[in-house]
């Protein structure tokens, strides 16, 4: 259970860095200006994503729901965010 603890506290940190390192890596060309630097949309996804696996770990939710919807966002970083704000039914966050 104590590993389990230690698990949770530490995913939205890691989900952070794989969600940027994801999206720097896999963003598609169009994203990207002529000199090889991110675009504006692609600043404002990667904000939003980074924003949704915030909103994810802190609803209480089960482990696996949070999982599932980080997976989702993280692999899908538009359509996640689209499907994350549509259908997941959030509720009020605790801060």
């Amino acid at each position: 259970m104590n590993a389990i603890n230690t698990l949770t506290k530490r995913l939205p940190g890691a989900s952070l860095l794989l969600s940027l390192l994801t999206v720097s890596l896999l963003t598609s060309c169009s994203r990207f200006n002529n000199d090889g630097s991110l675009a504006t949309w692609g600043y404002v996804i990667l904000a939003l994503d980074v924003f949704a696996l915030f909103d994810i770990f802190r609803q209480d939710w089960g482990i696996g729901k949070k999982i599932l919807w980080a997976a989702i966002v993280f692999l899908f970083p538009l359509g996640g965010l689209i499907l994350y704000f549509l259908f997941a039914g959030r509720g009020k966050s605790s801060t």
